[in-house]
């Protein structure tokens, strides 16, 4: 095989695979990124048997073959050759020489024949959004996916499909995040949870232009992202997701209008007296025209008061700083509406459309405050 690519193309090309590149496996040949070179184009593919990334790059084809290479080796020196083109250039053996100028690199190749291929997932009707708002609808949500394994659904996000509208939700047990998008199109019914690590990678190489789609596929076991020359194909969690519906309410004792902004960094400069680990819980004592804002630890404590809108009843209820700012930083209005029921039952921050909805579980503060 021999190929002629320049090393922007081939750098960029190599930096997408690599996501999907396993840090531990017992098959050594997927710590390889795969490079085909067999028929007229100049694919790469890499894979961890869960999560299979593969794009195609421009160059041009000397001599056609298949070749697999370390990932780390070979990335690394892409990464560190000079800005022009590159010439990859593999024998019989699959001893690969790397030349670019005066740079040469000599390192061993492996047969592709070994290595695992994205399985072939039949496209039917795609669904199709824009790059931009599928990578919105990420970043807006995942942050509430479970960190541990505890339970895998957790660690996976909602996509249900129906008719011209697609809801992801996240959760981990403390609070939940919900998007609703309009699609252009009318679907059919959909419903599959993402592993978060295939959405957080799949936003990572999202270039995320308005006019540019993005169309995923479905199938029992996977999902698919085409966008431009690269394809993810993703084996989808198994299982039944929550109920969501079932935790969602219209009901409030308290209805807060609140500078999205202000109370953003208020909170934030509350947490440079919460220790890490440590579960201090902000104090949100709202009154007419005023919520107040308290903290209170061994390093100090901090009140600060913020003009608002109320109605209904004065309320005092306590939370998680960490969570309350996570979903106030991926809201993009100017205000920020917040429903209360009681001290004990969950904040919902929502717009009017219920476009987003962000629901956080109070703490007990009693408790908080008394240790």
């Amino acid at each position: 095989m021999k190929i002629i690519c320049s090393k922007a193309d081939l750098l960029c090309g190599v930096n997408i695979v690599s996501k999907a590149v396993p840090t531990r496996t017992t098959l050594n040949i997927l710590e390889c990124i795969l490079i085909d070179a067999s028929a007229n184009e100049i694919k790469l593919t890499a894979n961890d048997m869960e999560l299979g990334i593969e794009t195609k790059i421009k160059g041009e084809i000397a001599a056609r073959g298949i070749l697999a290479l370390d990932a780390k080796i070979f990335s690394e020196i892409v990464r560190k050759l000079p800005d022009n083109d590159v010439t990859i250039e593999s024998d019989d053996n699959y001893h690969t020489t790397i030349t670019c100028e005066k740079a040469k690199f000599n390192i061993p190749g492996r047969s592709g024949e070994d290595f695992s291929y994205l399985p072939f997932i039949e496209r039917n009707q795609p669904i199709s959004l824009s790059q931009f708002t599928l990578k919105e609808v990420i970043r807006q949500t995942i942050f509430s996916i479970a960190d541990s394994d505890n339970n895998k659904l957790m660690t996976g996000e909602l996509f249900e499909i129906s008719e011209n509208q697609l809801r992801v939700v996240s959760l981990d047990g403390h609070r939940i995040s919900i998007r609703k998008i309009e699609l252009s199109e009318v679907y059919g019914c959909h419903k599959v949870i993402v592993p978060g690590k295939t959405l957080q990678e799949v936003s990572k190489i999202l270039p995320g232009g308005v006019n540019d789609p993005v169309h995923m596929f479905f199938t029992d076991n996977h999902i698919v992202f085409e966008f431009g020359d690269t394809t993810v194909v993703s084996r989808l969690i198994e299982g039944e997701y929550f109920k969501i519906d079932q935790m969602l309410s219209s009901d409030y004792e308290t209805k807060v209008t609140i500078n999205r902004r202000e109370l953003l960094y208020c909170i934030d400069r509350a947490t440079l007296f919460v220790k890490e680990g440590d579960k201090k819980p902000i104090l949100m004592d709202i009154s007419e025209g005023t919520m107040e804002l308290k903290i209170h630890s061994s390093l100090g404590s901090m009140d600060e008061e913020i003009d608002i809108e109320k109605e209904g009843k004065d309320i005092l209820i306590g939370f998680n700083p960490k969570f309350f700012m996570e979903a106030l930083r991926v809201i993009d209005d100017e205000n920020a509406c917040l429903y209360m029921v009681n001290p004990k039952a969950p904040c919902f921050i929502k717009d009017t459309e219920e476009s987003y909805i962000y629901l956080i579980l109070p703490v007990n503060f009693n408790a908080a405050v008394n240790n």
